[in-house]
């Protein structure tokens, strides 16, 4: 696993995070238009995104004096496609358990 993978792992981790990830999916946003969705500091949001962004989830850039935060879907494909392996894992395990077990029962 890469670093960026853990990183990502780590970000996702935490539900405020992953309630900004659903945030930035709708559109790009500024570290204050993110803050206005949480009783939190904007300290506290701009935490959040450096993990997130470590984590290679979203991607920031300047504009001006501001910085946009976007969600990076590279990154997010990263992970979903670490748990798409073992999807396939656990439903090639399942069906043969369940094949031993029809086996078991005639």
């Amino acid at each position: 696993m890469s670093m960026h993978e853990q990183m990502g792992f780590r970000a996702l981790a935490d539900p405020t995070r992953r309630d900004i990830l659903h945030l930035l999916a709708k559109h790009e946003m500024t570290i204050a238009e993110v803050a206005e969705n949480f009783q939190m500091t904007r300290a506290a949001v701009k935490k959040h995104l450096t993990i997130l962004s470590e984590g290679d989830l979203i991607t920031v850039r300047t504009d001006g004096r501001s910085k946009v935060n976007a969600l990076n879907p590279a990154g997010m494909k990263r992970v979903a496609d670490w748990f798409t392996y073992f999807d396939a894992f656990w439903d090639e395990r399942l069906a043969t358990l369940k094949t031993e077990i029809e086996k078991d029962m005639q």
